[in-house]
């Protein structure tokens, strides 16, 4: 009577168990001195300055997004390079390349459209545009 999922079930608690006993016993050892300045928040060493409210440049938001779409194409792009030619053996060059080339084109048009709205257009700084001008 050997059922897979007492494996599973038991890999589950290990996982679980483990982590938390680390946590307990970390808590259990640790010293405890307590200091105003552990509370603070930690800025690589800086004394915290100003606000936490700041206007946040939205260009940044932009490039991690395409980032994420991309490196998401990678990810799925890899594979299916991995098993082409067998995928083509399998089930003809049409059914296997048709799907990866949607794939691809709906990318594509995603990265014009970002593009035509100037997400992939850096800003400049001024201190920039004006050695530009200069020259």
């Amino acid at each position: 009577m050997s059922n897979p999922w007492i494996a599973i079930g038991a890999l589950a608690v290990v996982a679980i168990l483990i982590p938390v006993a680390m946590i307990v016993v970390s808590a259990l050892l640790r010293p405890r001195v307590p200091e105003l300045s552990k509370r603070a928040t930690y800025e690589s060493g800086e004394v915290p300055t100003g606000g936490t409210r700041i206007r946040f440049n939205i260009q940044y938001y932009m490039v991690a997004l395409l980032f994420v779409v991309f490196d998401i194409e990678t990810v799925l792009i890899f594979p299916w390079t991995v098993i082409y030619n067998d995928a083509v053996e399998a089930v003809g060059m049409t059914r296997a390349l048709v799907p990866m080339l949607v794939f691809v084109g709906v990318l594509v048009v995603g990265l014009a459209w970002a593009w035509r709205n100037g997400a992939v257009r850096w800003v400049r700084s001024p201190r920039a545009q004006r050695q530009k001008v200069e020259r």
